[in-house]
């Protein structure tokens, strides 16, 4: 028996400092849908799970251990990558017309992929690829003048 976990998938909180805000600018902007809204009796946000296609994120407000980048001086310290099926170029202008900053407009990268990365109005940083061609170890080699140890 393999003593690797099986994990079906990671699922991201994200810290924000006005947590209701950023479930209707994600709304708005990615796409993403809410799976589970739970409010206190103060109508403030308890859990928050959401999707868009296979990818989830939890949205949760600041405590203690975490802070939104807005708290922290605009640093973001980590950054969600997600992988979409087709349309790159329009989902980007949604985000942009949705309030996203584009901090890498779209391009087509040496491993095959086409992606653009962006920040949210808090400051998280979020880079949304789509494969758009496949791409040999030699091409890559090639392209960056970097040895590909492994590709899997």
């Amino acid at each position: 028996m393999s003593s690797e976990p099986k994990v079906k998938s990671v699922v991201p909180d994200i810290c924000y400092k006005d947590d209701k805000a950023a479930v209707q600018w994600l709304q708005d902007a990615f796409g993403f849908e809410i799976g589970i809204l739970l409010t206190d009796s103060d109508g403030n946000i308890a859990h928050c799970e959401m999707r868009a296609g296979a990818f989830g994120i939890g949205v949760m407000g600041e405590w203690s251990k975490f802070k939104s980048p807005k708290s922290l001086g605009d640093v973001a310290t980590h950054q969600i990558a997600l992988s979409l099926e087709s349309g790159i170029d329009d989902h980007c202008e949604r985000a942009r017309k949705a309030g996203a900053t584009i901090l890498r407009e779209p391009a087509d990268q040496f491993y095959g992929d086409r992606n653009y990365s962006c920040a949210d109005p808090e400051g998280n940083v979020w880079s949304f690829g789509q494969h758009v061609r496949d791409v040999s170890k030699e091409e890559m080699e090639k392209a960056t003048g970097l040895t590909v140890d492994k590709l899997s």
